[in-house]
């Protein structure tokens, strides 16, 4: 299997090394390849998204946390 590195922000790696600890993934290899993968076939589902199309994904939805509310 190829190799990489990467370089990602501190809040990324502390979230990755949380679920590793909770037992989601056996290890970090684990993790990043599950997770990169994921993104990965999200990314070909969805397609890139345009600027125009952030709106309330910043924010939640209709501007609340939370993801429930229609």
């Amino acid at each position: 299997m190829p190799k990489m590195e990467i370089t990602i922000p501190e809040h990324l790696e502390m979230q990755i090394t949380q679920l590793v600890d909770q037992g989601e993934f056996i290890n970090r290899e684990e993790a990043i390849e599950d997770l990169l993968a994921a993104g990965v076939r999200a990314y070909k589902t969805s397609g890139p998204m345009d600027e125009d199309d952030q709106g309330f994904e910043d924010d939640g939805m209709m501007g609340h946390d939370d993801e429930y509310v229609f």
